[in-house]
């Protein structure tokens, strides 16, 4: 059975453009859900990473995909629009992942004293994302603090190096996804 390569942007200019400017708004404005729009990938890769995908990696980039992202189908249509090449982990400029597959955070790409932007955008797939509870959002682009449906920080800061090294993220759960750059601070409460 041939894979289904359709589901992309119809429109690839001015829905990746408008898709950039949601990524840009949300990174820019941590804690902040944006929606995105017009995708059909296959599963269980949503509509929200998958725009990243389609928006952020070219042929200059490398991707990583785990676990249950890691399906030939997957890689057949993220290869086919947008011509990213597949490296490992500890490699990737990009990694999709989900909470359950995400690896300790040295595994991945925190950039160098010389090039700190040389780190990885690891997007990760949620159950749910929601501003109702959760860890509180405080530093760059917040203007006092938000809420954000991540029940425990560690994951995503455990390991990190100093700033400016690190790594950012992109959580998505359907249409839905916000950022949480490296310059983000987290408390549970």
């Amino acid at each position: 059975m041939a894979s289904n390569l359709s589901g992309g942007f119809a429109s690839p200019s001015i829905q990746s453009a408008s898709a950039f400017r949601a990524i840009m708004s949300a990174m820019s404005q941590p804690g902040m859900i944006v929606k995105v729009e017009g995708l059909s990938p296959p599963a269980p890769l949503s509509p929200a990473a998958a725009a990243v995908c389609l928006t952020l990696c070219d042929h200059d980039t490398t991707l990583a995909l785990s676990d249950v992202y890691n399906s030939e189908e997957i890689r057949k249509w993220l290869l086919f629009h947008t011509g990213t090449r597949f490296a490992d982990e500890s490699q990737a400029d990009f990694i999709v992942c989900d909470e359950l597959s995400l690896k300790p955070l040295e595994t991945y790409k925190q950039g160098t004293d010389e090039y700190p932007d040389r780190s990885a955008l690891i997007i990760i797939s949620k159950s749910e994302l929601h501003n109702k509870t959760g860890c509180t959002l405080s530093g760059p682009g917040i203007e006092n603090s938000c809420i954000l449906s991540v029940s425990d920080p560690t994951p995503y800061r455990s390991g990190l190096k100093m700033f400016p090294l690190g790594l950012d993220f992109i959580l998505t759960s359907g249409k839905n996804l916000a950022c949480l750059p490296r310059t983000t601070a987290m408390e549970v409460g």
